[in-house]
């Protein structure tokens, strides 16, 4: 199975950003032909102030990146797990992701379960539970024979999700975020691994990049792929752009045969 991690730098332009995430896909699929593709976090609008937030929203099917994403999953006959987009659903606005089989019909749909409410060091307030309800719902999908499971960003500091994810059969678990520069300096890498680590799964953490609501707020990027061991074996540049990796799904087995730890769990 191989996959083409997309690392964007969205603005408050939703026409542009889903130009940028379009020319991205078309170059991941000709020059990697991956099986999966995967976006960041509010990858078609990453703005602030809740008017701007929900105008820039969508309700499925209709929208502009749910359509434009089923379209390029057919038309390239690949599975896309589209980062997140704001999803209208009646009076309530959700940060949500959506996954395209390669037949370009919607394969899963996850919505964020844990908000970002945090005055992070650099003195940046985010309180995302203003704008955004909470999901409840755990999500896995299939690609082939691969179960793959699904998070967003903040969702990474509660490893209980991700014990779920892999007990009800992830071998392949995404995370696309929009994680902060202050935070991200020092947790992305390490958190990311450890759930890699715990849950021995392939784990692909896909982040926004640079700077964004006119400088004010920064992400960390650094979009990895990591092995069930820990290891990171592909990593983003800084800036826009894209890595692909070629995962090993017997690599999975044999260190959950090596380390058997879903077999020791007491709590």
């Amino acid at each position: 199975m191989k996959v083409s991690l997309v690392q964007m730098n969205s603005q408050d332009s939703k026409a542009a950003n889903l130009e940028t995430a379009a020319r991205l896909i078309n170059e991941a699929v000709a020059n990697e032909a991956p099986d999966l593709i995967v976006l960041p976090e509010y990858y078609a609008f990453l703005g602030e102030g809740r008017d701007n937030i929900y105008a820039n929203g969508e309700t499925f099917p209709d929208g502009d990146g749910y359509r434009l994403m089923s379209g390029l999953a057919a038309k390239h006959s690949v599975t896309i797990h589209a980062g997140s987009i704001v999803e209208q659903d009646g009076n309530k606005y959700y940060n949500t992701t959506i996954v395209f089989g390669p037949d370009g019909k919607e394969l899963a749909k996850y919505r964020k379960i844990h908000l970002f409410d945090v005055d992070t060091p650099g003195g940046t307030i985010y309180r995302e539970s203003d704008t955004i309800s909470r999901g409840e719902e755990v999500v896995t999908y299939q690609v082939g024979d691969t179960k793959v499971g699904c998070a967003i960003c903040y969702d990474v500091r509660f490893p209980e999700l991700f014990r779920k994810l892999r007990d009800e059969g992830a071998e392949v678990i995404v995370l696309p975020a929009a994680f902060t520069l202050m935070t991200g300096k020092d947790h992305w890498e390490v958190l990311a691994r450890a759930r890699a680590i715990e849950t021995q799964t392939y784990f692909l953490a896909v982040g926004q990049t640079l700077s964004h609501a006119e400088g004010r707020k920064w992400c960390w990027g650094h979009s990895m792929v990591i092995d069930p061991w820990g290891h990171v074996v592909a990593q983003c540049s800084d800036g826009v752009g894209t890595t692909s990796s070629k995962l090993n799904l017997g690599h999975v087995t044999k260190v959950r045969g090596d380390v058997p730890v879903a077999r020791h769990h007491v709590l």
